[in-house]
Parts: C-alpha cells; structure tokens; sequence
C-alpha cells in the first residue's frame, strides 16, 4: 500500500488553500512555467495547473467551466499530458489567467 505521510497531506492542503489567492496562483504558475522553458520537461507546469485547478473547486469545476471533458482534461493535466495551445488557453481562462509572451532581455 503506497501512503502518503501526514505531514505530505498537510502540505498539499496548505498548499491548495495558499493557491486560493489569485497573486499565490499566478506566482506558482510562473515559477512551474520558467522552469519547464529551462529543462523542457512540461510536468511540473501540469503539475501546477492541476493543483491551481484544485485550489478553485477541482478538474470537474473546471471541466464544466471550461466545456472540456472531465476524462480529456484529467489525461491533458496528468504526468503525460501534452496540451494543445487551445486548451490551455481555455484552461488558463477558467482559472483567471492568459498566455503572454515577455522578452528575455531587458530592454
């Protein structure tokens, strides 16, 4: 039986409440999103969409809000997931939030 420690599901709930403040969430996303720009690897931004989605009333919420389908979305936002540029948008949207584009370099 694989179980998580008590003090793991304490911190995915203090997690999950702390991503309730929309400048928390956005700042999470951020961070998940710069790191897979740097090694590539898209599961930690999943990761964090899941988790944001969580903190705003679960995958069902946001699959009712956004018009895609529960199981779709489950498998877009698992460890697999490859989203389509459409979907996150739409993702993104339910959760209060949009794609931007920035300069590395300052200008």
């Amino acid at each position: 039986m694989n179980r998580q420690s008590p003090h793991t599901d304490s911190f995915h709930d203090l997690l999950i409440t702390s991503l309730r403040d929309p400048e928390k969430a956005q700042a999470y996303l951020k961070v998940a999103l710069e790191e897979y720009q740097e090694d590539g690897d898209a599961q930690v931004f999943l990761l964090a969409l899941r988790n944001v989605a969580e903190a705003k009333g679960g995958l069902g919420e946001l699959a009712k809000q956004s018009h895609l389908n529960r199981q779709s979305l489950y498998q877009t936002l698992s460890s697999k997931g490859n989203p389509r540029l459409m979907t996150l948008g739409k993702i993104l949207k339910v959760l209060g939030f949009h794609l931007s584009i920035e300069s590395e370099h300052a200008t």
